[in-house]
């Protein structure tokens, strides 16, 4: 889609990746919707609108806002989310569930709801944020890298569905970057005896990473630039260093190798 002035809808607005995105695309010069479940004090340069992820009726109202107000919905960022943590036995299924209702089965109520007036259109972009996280299991954050790859695969398919009617669809997958994601994860109800040394060595070092991980507007300025791409990729990386080589080295190196890496680094 060249770069021109579009209607943008972003979900998971009000803080961290998705509040960056919002506040780059509202300063140049695009319209911007930014999504959030509570009601919020309105922005300068964009507008915020209640959606909840879970309630398809509240999803459809967002969605009919932005059209009645603007008239049409050129892009759409994905990037509501919930984190997750805990050795999966100790999570609960209904913790799970929780988690790819809104992760991936949220992003498909967007998805139905936007497509329509794309069609219309002739024109869309929609830009599922993933996670690097997609491309092999974290120790302890095992659902979450199952509800960035369930995205991934799901946004691969819808590519190839809407592309005849001029629409792109595509993923971006961030690596750590200095949001608040760690303090709303799911987290087990209690933390079993047998996992409980390698789960605290594993949050610290998360917690590590995530300290001194990178600025979220270096994602806004990506989205930016596929938002200005007549043919964009169908999968974005925001990452760097090892980040970054772990995706290489996963399709390089034997199974049983890459995972002896993963429980290194893990400690």
């Amino acid at each position: 889609m060249p770069q021109q002035h579009k209607v943008v809808l972003v979900t998971g607005g009000s803080s961290g990746l998705g509040k960056a995105i919002c506040e780059h695309l509202a300063a140049a010069g695009h319209t911007v919707y930014g999504t959030s479940r509570k009601a919020l004090d309105q922005p300068s340069n964009y507008r915020f609108i209640t959606m909840d992820l879970a309630d398809e009726v509240s999803v459809q109202h967002a969605i009919h806002e932005v059209i009645s107000t603007s008239g049409r919905i050129d892009v759409v960022v994905n990037n509501a989310g919930v984190g997750i943590q805990g050795a999966t036995e100790d999570l609960l299924p209904e913790q799970a569930t929780a988690l790819f209702d809104t992760n991936v089965i949220g992003t498909h109520r967007v998805v139905r709801g936007v497509l329509p007036q794309m069609r219309r259109q002739g024109c869309g972009l929609i830009i599922n944020i993933t996670s690097l996280a997609a491309n092999f299991g974290l120790p302890y954050r095992g659902f979450y890298s199952a509800s960035k790859a369930a995205l991934e695969r799901y946004t691969e398919t819808l590519s190839m569905e809407v592309k005849p009617f001029g629409i792109y669809a595509l993923t971006l997958q961030p690596g750590e970057f200095n949001t608040n994601i760690g303090a709303n994860r799911i987290r087990p109800a209690v933390i079993g005896d047998a996992y409980k040394a390698g789960y605290e060595r594993a949050m610290e070092l998360l917690g590590g990473s995530l300290h001194y991980s990178r600025d979220p507007v270096e994602v806004a300025r990506l989205v930016e630039r596929i938002m200005g791409t007549e043919r964009p990729k169908t999968v974005y990386y925001a990452a760097h260093g090892k980040q970054r080589l772990a995706v290489f080295l996963k399709k390089l190196l034997p199974g049983r190798f890459f995972q002896r890496l993963m429980m290194k680094e893990y400690k």
